[in-house]
């Protein structure tokens, strides 16, 4: 228990503009804390123990802790090639797809989907790719941009809370959407130089989405850790389906950032 003057100190700075972010780090203690304090929610008894019953886990419903580094990967993960989706009996299911060939990535988000809830992600194999899922009543608490119909057909826009997460770890957030929808690619032009055909290749990173939202919060993120990107909308050539942005950094030392904490899938 903290001090009732520690818990007044974190109110008063809030309620000046300061972030919980913020807020925590003045005083010395964890963001989810300052959050509890400002919702009016407390860790009762039976919370110490969330591991070993997970209806006391959810972060936003029971006060329980949040491993940040985790959960931004997986907010990547889950923008880019997630869904959620109710269950018969009032469970929710996340899928995050996977390309079947990349193993490593497979299990990378099966310990994310782990380190964020005491659960036990299963793999479902379908052509080409392997679904990582778990069940839990709380996917949409953390998930808040869960709802009807696909993401471009609505608006995704990071709570507060999800912001701060984000802004501290942009390069989990950024890991796990190019993990999703993306790829490194070697880009071969061919251009006419003083009358004659130059041939250049060039490393790029390339995500491709269908939401102008998530592509936006994918281009706070490279701002933020200083890649230079650049996005181009193509025209989807089937009647009634939503066009494709493709968001590039094809900058050699952008390339070079990126490559430091992505790299090549595998």
């Amino acid at each position: 228990m903290y001090p009732r003057e520690v818990v007044d100190e974190a109110l008063r700075l809030h309620a000046q503009g300061w972030t919980d972010r913020q807020v925590a780090q003045s005083i010395g203690v964890s963001i989810w804390t300052v959050r509890h304090w400002r919702t009016g929610r407390r860790r009762g008894p039976r919370q110490e123990s969330y591991r070993a019953d997970r209806t006391t886990y959810c972060p936003s419903c029971a006060g329980a802790p949040l491993d940040e580094n985790a959960y931004a990967y997986l907010l990547g993960l889950y923008l880019g090639d997630g869904h959620i989706v109710r269950t018969k009996n009032g469970t929710y299911l996340l899928a995050i797809y996977c390309s079947a060939i990349y193993t490593d990535l497979v299990e990378e988000c099966r310990r994310a989907v782990g380190s964020v809830f005491p659960v036990t992600p299963f793999t479902r194999e379908k052509p080409g790719c392997t679904v990582v899922q778990a069940v839990s009543k709380h996917w949409p608490c953390i998930f808040p941009q869960h709802g009807p119909g696909p993401k471009h057909s609505r608006s995704i826009e990071l709570e507060d809370w999800q912001q701060e997460v984000v802004t501290a770890h942009p390069r989990q957030l950024i890991r796990g959407l190019f993990h999703s929808d993306g790829s490194r690619a070697t880009n071969r032009v061919r251009r006419m130089v003083a009358g004659e055909w130059k041939h250049y290749e060039y490393l790029r990173y390339s995500f491709s989405n269908t939401s102008k939202d998530i592509h936006s919060i994918l281009g706070g993120a490279l701002d933020q850790v200083g890649a230079k990107w650049k996005l181009v909308w193509v025209p989807n050539k089937v009647a009634h389906h939503q066009d494709t942005g493709t968001l590039s950094v094809a900058r050699k030392d952008s390339v070079a950032l990126l490559d430091t904490f992505i790299g090549p899938k595998s």
